[in-house]
């Protein structure tokens, strides 16, 4: 069924991956960002498209916007680098943004998804994390701006399901990679490539061996439509991530095996309230939506540096040289 989907935050690393697969499915697309932290390069591409329709706007203040069958949320600075930039900011993005979408979601009768997060489990005392893990977030530390508003996100969707009858589904994503990812993001996997790349060490917070659990973006891509398709309007939040775990200095062996060079490591102190573990359980993805993911980690970081970790992803159909300057 070909339908109108609004993209929040749409300019950004997975609402262009996403934009894509509605496009080549046939969909029509509105692109609402503005651009604190997403790509005009992005948007330029996507304008290529004759179903494309980019809004330059602000969802704290939403502007005029159309009917649509689906509105993705996305919109809200998702690296530490960048939230912290303006915490308020990015706490009413999560809030008021989210609550004015809902907002519209009722007035056109359309099904709304919420980008929320594995941080609103915070530094976890449950491993792996399930969706009924209520979690252990710090609300008034570097992070909260992040982590509660996200929370709150979570909340408002739910009591508007509850008292005002909105078709929602909320995907807590964990940590995801992929091409389009910014040179400085400031995220985990571009930071140790780049750095690489550099012939810089690369730099490791605390002792190396917190964990994280990395998902290719494709299949991310896949696991949030397959939940905004999903019928279920009682579903729960879903956690949408891959559920194999490494530590930060495995990673940089991986790093190093796919560039094909040895790699130094620099030490550095932990963050405040970096959480130690971060692993999805995905059993309700699983059953519920038939989803799980399907590139290996491996696999991902090759396809990421053949990209040449380029702002804008390859255009629909475009084969991907794994021989770059990049793998040598």
């Amino acid at each position: 069924m070909q339908g109108k989907a609004i993209v929040a935050g749409g300019a950004g690393f997975i609402g262009t991956h996403l934009i894509r697969r509605l496009l080549d499915a046939g969909h029509e697309v509105v692109c609402v960002d503005n651009l604190s932290t997403g790509s005009m390069d992005a948007v330029n591409s996507l304008k290529r498209s004759r179903a494309f329709t980019f809004v330059h706007g602000d969802v704290r203040d939403l502007p005029a916007l159309p009917p649509a069958n689906w509105i993705f949320n996305l919109a809200c600075p998702a690296s530490p680098r960048h939230y912290q930039l303006d915490p308020v900011a990015t706490l009413m993005s999560s809030v008021e943004g989210t609550r004015q979408l809902l907002e519209h979601a009722n007035t056109v009768g359309a099904r709304m998804l919420q980008a929320s997060t594995s941080e609103v489990y915070g530094s976890p005392l449950v491993h792996p994390q399930h969706e009924s893990y209520w979690g252990n977030v710090n609300p008034v530390g570097p992070r909260a701006c992040y982590d509660e508003g996200k929370r709150c996100a979570e909340t408002l969707c739910m009591e508007y399901r509850r008292t005002r009858g909105a078709s929602v589904r909320i995907a807590r994503i964990f940590n995801t990679f992929g091409p389009g990812m910014s040179s400085d993001d400031g995220r985990v996997i571009p930071s140790f490539v780049h750095q690489a790349l550099r012939g810089e060490p690369i730099t490791v917070f605390g002792n190396g061996r917190q964990t994280r659990s990395f998902c290719y973006v494709d299949d991310l891509v896949s696991g949030l439509l397959a939940l905004m398709m999903c019928d279920d309007d009682e579903i729960k939040p879903v956690n949408l991530g891959n559920p194999r775990e490494v530590s930060m200095l495995e990673l940089v062996e991986l790093v190093g095996k796919v560039l094909g060079a040895p790699v130094a490591i620099r030490f550095a102190d932990l963050p405040i309230d970096d959480p130690p573990n971060r692993r999805p359980n995905i059993q309700q993805a699983v059953q519920k939506l038939g989803w799980r993911p399907t590139v290996p980690l491996e696999e991902g970081l090759v396809r990421y540096v053949a990209s040449g970790m380029r702002d804008v992803p390859a255009e629909p159909g475009q084969e991907i040289s794994f021989e770059t300057e990049a793998g040598q």
